[in-house]
């Protein structure tokens, strides 16, 4: 995650590395040469903390890597071990966390077998933990090593690997306190960081998620951990022979979560009593900060730079004028000693956070215009961003629209890249997604679609931009492979693309076409968010199959009447809609949708993606009806998990959906109950080519990653964990999945983006297609569903169309016409 207050995040921990004691070999000199190699090597490990805190990282490497090839040659292992920990400085500062972290395993002779440094993994599980454990418990509490593992947590902490931060801090303490070690307090400093860390995760998973029971759980944790964060600082802000420097900085960070914490109870109706005492709190730490404001002057430069403007960061989210005007004198302190030092960055951030504090618009625009001028200027595109976002604001309130466009395209480009480069070193490394990114490309939609003329062509891209990233921040991997449609090749004839944009106020339709003209349409979003939000609740109700199908219809029809009708004179008569859908419109099955006679699925076939973007579609060959089918009938081990679905029961079923699925292909293998397991269904995916993988057991389709899960019979497979199942199988597009079929899977009740979780299964099993149940279906229902569908594909229909003739078929039967039993399929991915 990236905000302004953290983008400084690794000048803390290089200030352990000022705190190293020169270890002198104990030995006695035995040449002349020796003593000087020994003298050469400390007046390196000098010489680099002086570059580091000159910004001058590459130069402090290099100092370092001179100073460890020197203790190397007089085998001195504390000199080796102390200059590899400095090194890890330096890699951290350059950004290169992955590196630095297994530099210190080399350090402190860790096993990277472990696999503590690899990003790639997922969360550690206990038992890995207890291995992490074990390993650091067996470490020697000396200063040396109480310094490499406490840096070992600090990397791990900017690695997004917090889990395993927290073990190797806690366990670095109980050795620590064994060894009744002056490290303790710095300990402590880092444990406060890390449970802080988590506190913030959680906050933004928080903002994420929408069902009311996932957001209560979380929201009981959340006080926990910011609690145990401020016990770690006040247990240090109490200890009487703490340093003025490193009291500071417990009392920043404790102001920082103190901030934090008010915010977010703010906007918790019960917790009303604790805001106000934690404002006062935070008035109080405020003072005390200032009043030893000569705590900044002890610190060397660039540190003493990050913690004015910490400061200031703080200050300027408090709502009093006079605290404004103290950030900015702390501000334009900072500036002043980022010109003394010449430091490009930070003179950079120091401009930026005077805009911010800015109140008179001509003078903040300077300050961001000087702000992006240095940042660019040492293309540090992490920085630019910010200031192109601030600047395409004020443009867009100006009335200067070229401006506003040329800033927004940086700022989104720069995001991108950094996202792109974030997701390559860790996948819980994000953006805070919904305060930095997100509202960037809704203001830049809203400014293009102002125009008397609207660029339709451009808003289409950057919707498709924003749909593609909030997927990958969903997923949290690496940029995904897709495909624009306006890019797609060789297809015989082009669908109809409906493309629904949520722009708060207003709902925006977009219709491209078969022949690739547009059309737009407007609506205000109260006409319809009232009728989504009603027919969702319909939907996820578990008395669904009762409500009067007459009730449904009426919320389809007014959804139908405000964002189809008015492009109805623009569609084809029949043929394949293709809708691109945002936010809660994500959980509607558009086949529902009712014109006052028929349901829109009686006219075309339907097919929905996330922001326009695809796999390259491929038709379903018949030598392809070749299936992996696994299915869960009777409930296993995986039941008591505590990510699974709740309520869950029986599926007998699935084993005739599975046999039934087995008639109507080529050829297919069979994993039933204690035959699919994680493993077996890891491996056949793994040695075999199975176009068809379809998969009939409990799943859960949810806003919270972690409960978007499958069921297997020994455990609960969550949507990261797909990825990693069959990564191998994904990189070779020649074997990807054709068609991925997830059956008797549920919306978790309040998801209002059920098809995010669906097209993240979908991206993370490299599937071209994936046809999914909104809700869990009547058993007989689904298997003639499911015969007819496949049946369709056996004949050559595209899988849209297979899907639309197999809908109809239980529409036209008596006693399956109601929406509960046909409308809940959902086509994502290629419709051919």
């Amino acid at each position: 995650m990236i905000s302004p207050q953290c983008c400084f995040k690794y000048f803390f921990s290089s200030l352990l590395g000022l705190s190293i004691i020169v270890i002198q070999s104990s030995s006695p000199a035995q040449t002349v040469k020796k003593e000087s190699q020994q003298n050469q090597a400390v007046s390196l490990s000098q010489r680099g903390h002086e570059q580091l805190a000159l910004d001058q990282a590459n130069e402090a490497l290099k100092t370092w890597e001179e100073s460890t090839k020197i203790y190397r040659q007089l085998k001195d292992q504390d000199g080796i071990t102390e200059s590899l920990i400095n090194q890890n400085l330096a890699l951290q500062a350059l950004g290169l966390h992955k590196k630095a972290c297994n530099t210190l395993l080399e350090a402190l002779k860790l096993n990277t077998k472990l696999g503590i440094c690899d990003t790639t993994l997922q969360q550690a599980t206990f038992s890995q933990q207890e291995q992490i454990t074990a390993v650091i418990g067996k470490q020697k509490p000396t200063s040396v090593n109480l310094l490499g593992l406490q840096n070992l947590g600090e990397v791990l902490r900017q690695l997004g690997k917090l889990n395993e931060s927290l073990t190797v801090l806690e366990e670095t303490l109980t050795l620590a306190q064994q060894a009744s070690s002056e490290k303790v307090s710095d300990i402590y400093l880092s444990l406060g960081n890390i449970e802080q860390s988590i506190f913030q995760q959680l906050q933004d998973k928080y903002s994420w998620i929408e069902e009311p029971l996932f957001r209560e759980q979380i929201a009981h944790t959340i006080p926990q951990k910011a609690q145990k964060s401020l016990e770690y600082y006040q247990l240090l802000e109490k200890t009487t022979n703490l340093s003025k420097s490193a009291k500071l900085q417990a009392q920043l960070n404790h102001l920082t979560l103190l901030i934090n914490w008010e915010k977010w109870l703010r906007n918790q109706p019960k917790q009303a009593n604790f805001h106000a005492q934690m404002h006062q709190q935070v008035r109080a730490l405020v003072n005390q900060i200032d009043e030893n404001s000569s705590a900044f002057s002890l610190l060397s430069p660039e540190p003493s730079i990050h913690a004015r403007l910490n400061f200031a960061n703080n200050l300027s989210q408090i709502p009093d004028e006079q605290l404004k005007s103290v950030a900015i004198q702390y501000t334009k302190l900072a500036l002043q000693m980022a010109q003394s030092i010449n430091s490009i960055r930070w003179l950079s951030y120091s401009f930026g956070t005077l805009g911010k504090l800015e109140t008179q618009t001509e003078q903040k625009q300077a300050y961001f215009n000087k702000a992006l001028g240095l940042a660019q200027s040492i293309r540090a595109s992490d920085i630019a961003y910010q200031w192109q976002q601030q600047l395409g604001l004020i443009y867009q309130k100006q009335g200067k629209t070229e401006l506003a466009i040329q800033n927004y395209d940086a700022a989104i480009a720069n995001m991108a890249q950094i996202r792109e480069s974030l997701l390559s070193t860790n996948a819980d490394l994000q953006f805070s997604f919904q305060e930095e990114m997100e509202p960037t490309y809704r203001n830049y939609m809203r400014l293009l679609l102002a125009s008397p003329n609207p660029n339709l062509k451009r808003v289409i891209q950057i919707n498709e931009g924003l749909q593609t990233a909030r997927l990958e921040n969903f997923l949290r991997c690496g940029k995904l492979d897709l495909a624009a449609l306006n890019d797609l090749q060789n297809l015989n004839s082009a669908p109809a693309v409906v493309h629904i944009i949520d722009l708060d106020n207003t709902i925006e339709v977009i219709l491209q076409s078969p022949d690739g003209l547009l059309h737009h349409h407007s609506v205000d979003s109260k006409l319809v968010q009232f009728r989504v939000d009603h027919l969702l609740e319909i939907l996820q109700s578990e008395k669904f199959i009762d409500i009067p199908e007459s009730v449904v219809n009426s919320s389809s029809q007014a959804i139908y009447e405000s964002l189809i009708a008015p492009i109805k004179t623009y569609l084809p008569p029949s043929g394949t809609l293709v809708f691109t859908l945002d936010k809660s419109f994500q959980s509607l099955p558009m086949a529902l949708l009712y014109d006052g006679k028929n349901y829109l699925i009686k006219h075309y076939s339907i097919a929905g993606t996330l922001g326009s973007k695809i796999w390259q579609p491929k038709s379903l060959l018949k030598n392809q009806m070749i299936a992996l089918i696994a299915g869960l009938s009777k409930l296993g081990p995986s039941s008591t998990d505590p990510n699974a679905p709740k309520n869950m029961d029986d599926l007998p079923q699935s084993k005739q959906e599975v046999e039934s699925v087995e008639k109507q292909t080529k050829s297919s293998l069979a994993l039933l109950d204690d035959k699919f397991t994680l493993k077996r269904f890891q491996e056949e995916l793994s040695q075999n080519n199975f176009p068809i993988v379809h998969i009939a057991t409990h799943g859960q389709f949810s806003s919270d990653p972690l409960k978007t899960v499958l069921v297997a019979y020994d455990k609960v497979i969550n949507i990261r964990e797909i990825d990693s199942l069959i990564r191998d199988k994904t990189q070779n597009s020649l074997d990807a999945i054709e068609l991925l079929v997830l059956s008797a899977c549920e919306t978790a009740k309040g998801n209002k983006q059920t098809a995010m979780g669906i097209a993240g299964i979908a991206a993370q099993a490299g599937a071209r297609s994936t046809v999914a149940t909104l809700w869990r279906v009547d058993a007989n229902s689904t298997a003639l569903f499911m015969k007819e569908f496949y049946k369709e594909l056996k004949q050559g229909k595209t899988k849209a169309e297979a899907l639309r003739q197999a809908q109809l078929s239980l529409l036209s039967n008596p006693q399956y016409k109601k929406p509960y039993y046909w409308a809940p399929f959902l086509l994502l991915g290629s419709w051919l």
